[in-house]
């Protein structure tokens, strides 16, 4: 039995999605759970021995009771403090070095992290799940001047995941790597992940394929609804969008078949 068995007794479950996160947090950080629901990812992080304490957040009183009743049936409250806190407002900057920010919608999490930037700018790393707008939150990231040291894609009970680890200062991220020109692989990497497609990640295949085939099935309806429609700019230029959005993804898809 390993250390923080024979001290912790049965490590926390996890979902795969959480699990994934937790393996990113550089070992021996102290962590920023924001929106940390029931707490059991704090709880993971600490019985496994990747931080020695975690500040778990939620912005829901619920949430946060049950998290503090779990902390305290797992014995340990000396390693795990909950705050009731709105994003980063309850943090003092500096006080932890990794953020684990997940679960919520690609928006919602930007104002996060720019509503408290000294704060967010004191952390080392922040790992990042955003749920949803995940080609403006590339590019958000980007403008901001962070770093993508790492993205990883994973499915979990048929929803693809998308996670990031993110450098604030400077760090050489992923790259991607193709044939296609500069503004083209730009434009591709903000939508799909660069790392990801320079990697040829396979369950980013299989999100790519799957995201062709409802573009594909939007497609025929489009094209069913103009013959009986005729004429009609709104269905012409959402026709253009989803023609677009085909092109993109075969060319990603393309990328696999290289070298």
């Amino acid at each position: 039995m390993d250390r923080e068995k024979d001290r912790f007794g049965k490590i926390q479950p996890l979902s795969r999605r959480l699990t994934a996160l937790a393996d990113m947090v550089r070992p021996g950080n102290v962590v920023a759970d924001v929106g940390c629901d029931h707490g059991f990812l704090s709880i993971y992080l600490v019985e496994r021995g990747i931080a020695p304490r975690v500040i778990a957040t939620d912005v829901r009183k619920g949430p946060l009771s049950a998290a503090r009743k779990h902390v305290e049936e797992r014995g340990l409250s000396a390693y795990i403090e909950t705050r009731l806190s709105d994003g980063l407002t309850g943090y003092r900057p500096g006080e932890a070095k990794t953020l684990v920010c997940a679960g919520m919608g690609g928006r919602l999490m930007q104002r996060i992290l720019t509503e408290n930037r000294e704060v967010t700018l004191g952390f080392e790393e922040l790992i990042l799940q955003p749920q949803s707008e995940l080609w403006r939150f590339r590019v958000f990231l980007r403008e901001q001047g962070w770093t993508v040291a790492e993205e990883n894609i994973l499915c979990e009970e048929g929803k693809f995941y998308f996670l990031f680890r993110v450098k604030t200062a400077s760090e050489r991220g992923e790259e991607n790597t193709g044939s296609a020109d500069p503004a083209r692989m730009l434009l591709l990497g903000d939508k799909y992940g660069a790392g990801l497609l320079g990697r040829r990640h396979p369950v980013l295949k299989d999100y790519l394929e799957k995201c062709l085939s409802d573009q594909q099935t939007v497609r025929e309806a489009l094209l069913t609804r103009r013959g009986e429609a005729g004429g009609n700019p709104r269905l012409d230029r959402r026709l253009r969008e989803n023609e677009a959005e085909i092109e993109d993804l075969e060319c990603a898809l393309a990328l696999y078949g290289e070298g």
